[in-house]
């Protein structure tokens, strides 16, 4: 398969409107289409839809963005970044439009399919408009360009469930989130028309590695099915060892197909740039530490009986801070370069989710705690945003930029999906019983007959301390210091 070049326009800079486009086309997953995480329950309701399917439905989107943004941000290096982004645009129309109109005995299909078509465009979106900005913003007008992105992912994913909370419970309804994100992708698409072509690899021939593709997308749906539902399969299920076991074949089958290929979606050799690496890993690893935000909500409802509506409105901390403070992670990246700040960012999420873990306290101070840590992990994530992203960016050649887009988005959603499914599956399986070492070292004030609850929302958020541990050491083993990052380059 070969494509025609495109010439690039060199004399267009990024402006304020092409920008504010490509944010759009962000929020549409982060902000709209992840509201079904807080009013997925309601929307099952509303439409007779089994609230077993709408568990699938939620997890849809997620699954298919983190699966195939590789593969998008591959094309959109192959056949064009606004063409790809362009089209991720229309697969969000037709996704949201689908679950908004959503009715009767196709309802359910209706839905499944419009979260497929939402983590598709997603997957398109993340990738292809992050290479954009490198193609298009220079210095530190890129760098303010890409706060501008991650307020639109990492903001939009802090007001999401605030925001579909309040548009469910208004006269419009639910529907309307749906119906809202639509026009805003039509408005993205609109306003990134004077964006011109750009594709690094354009006219690049190879066939499209659709054996890597298909193996990778098995490999990960496998470990995710096993990550998210083996809980209730079972882990000493045949299912899981057999999901397991495809995992494994596919994966292997994967890695043999991208080294011996001459035209990979995945480039291995990304990986030798150690700066690449490990803003990736870390970046795995952090968005991981979302399950903290999950266990910490579940104990202030399980163990303190406040309603899903209640605990959320303690998160808006969360993105308050990390909204206001993005500008500033950006700041220090210009002024220390990316190693500090992604440090700092770091070791904050740590502390925020060091005193999460104090569920032994009463539940009026731990409610204070919440509050308090839910604003430091906004203000955590605001530090480190920017710099890593930067970090990565500024050290891919411009011919893989799209691809090694692909691969630090996947890590975003593949992170954030494995660690609130591990956390997830911690705290469910210990919420019932306890863990009796926990109990053996640490007193627990208050009431007694939620304790197990709260040693299961203990161990839970230990788990994600250790992950942001670990993030801590990729960030300090492969980021050099001082601004070594970017004048490599």
């Amino acid at each position: 398969m070969t494509t025609t070049t495109t010439p690039v326009r060199t004399d267009f800079k990024g402006n304020d409107l092409s920008l504010f486009g490509i944010v759009l086309a962000v929020i549409t997953f982060w902000l709209f289409a992840q509201t079904t995480m807080n009013i997925g329950p309601l929307m099952a309701d509303d439409i007779g839809m089994p609230m077993e399917v709408m568990n699938i439905a939620i997890s849809l989107s997620a699954l298919f963005s983190g699966m195939f943004i590789v593969m998008w941000g591959g094309f959109g290096d192959k056949f064009g970044l606004k063409k790809i982004a362009t089209l991720g645009n229309v697969f969000g129309i037709i996704g949201s439009l689908l679950i908004a109109f959503a009715f009767s005995e196709a309802a359910s299909g209706m839905v499944l399919t419009g979260r497929v078509l939402q983590g598709l465009s997603a997957g398109a979106i993340m990738p292809t408009t992050m290479a954009l900005l490198k193609v298009y913003w220079e210095g530190p007008a890129r760098q303010r360009a890409v706060s501008m992105w991650s307020i639109g992912s990492w903001g939009g994913s802090g007001l999401t469930a605030i925001f579909g909370g309040f548009m469910a419970s208004t006269a419009l309804g639910w529907r309307s989130i749906f119906i809202i994100s639509a026009v805003v992708s039509v408005l993205s698409i609109i306003l990134m028309r004077q964006i011109p072509e750009a594709a690094p690899g354009a006219g690049k021939p190879g066939r499209t590695d659709w054996i890597g593709i298909i193996s990778l997308a098995v490999a990960l749906a496998s470990l995710l099915i096993v990550v998210t539902q083996g809980s209730s399969i079972g882990w000493t299920s045949w299912i899981t060892w057999a999901l397991l076991a495809v995992f494994l074949a596919a994966f292997g089958v994967f890695i043999n197909q991208e080294r011996n290929t001459g035209t990979p979606f995945v480039d291995f050799a990304l990986f030798k740039n150690a700066v690449f690496t490990g803003a990736t890993i870390s970046n795995f690893l952090i968005n991981g530490t979302a399950g903290a935000l999950t266990v910490s909500l579940w104990v202030l409802q399980g163990a303190g009986n406040m309603s899903a509506a209640e605990a959320g409105y303690l998160t808006l901390g969360y993105a308050i801070f990390i909204i206001a403070f993005i500008r500033v992670g950006e700041k220090l990246l210009q002024k220390f370069g990316p190693r500090k700040p992604m440090i700092w960012g770091t070791l904050i999420v740590l502390v925020s989710i060091a005193l999460l873990m104090a569920t032994n306290t009463m539940q009026g101070t731990y409610q204070i705690l919440a509050v308090i840590s839910y604003s430091l992990f906004g203000l955590g994530l605001a530090f480190y945003a920017t710099p890593s992203t930067d970090a990565a960016l500024s050290n891919l050649p411009n011919d893989q930029v799209g691809s090694g887009s692909g691969i630090y988005k996947m890590a975003s959603s593949l992170g954030a999906a494995f660690g609130v499914a591990a956390s997830a599956a911690i705290f469910t399986a210990l919420q019932t019983s306890g863990l009796d070492i926990v109990g053996a070292a640490i007193e627990f004030s208050g009431r007694q007959d939620n304790v197990a609850v709260r040693e299961a929302g203990f161990v839970g958020l230990a788990f994600n301390a250790l992950m942001a541990i670990a993030a801590l050491i990729s960030i300090t083993f492969f980021i050099p210091k001082g601004k070594k990052a970017e004048a490599e380059a």
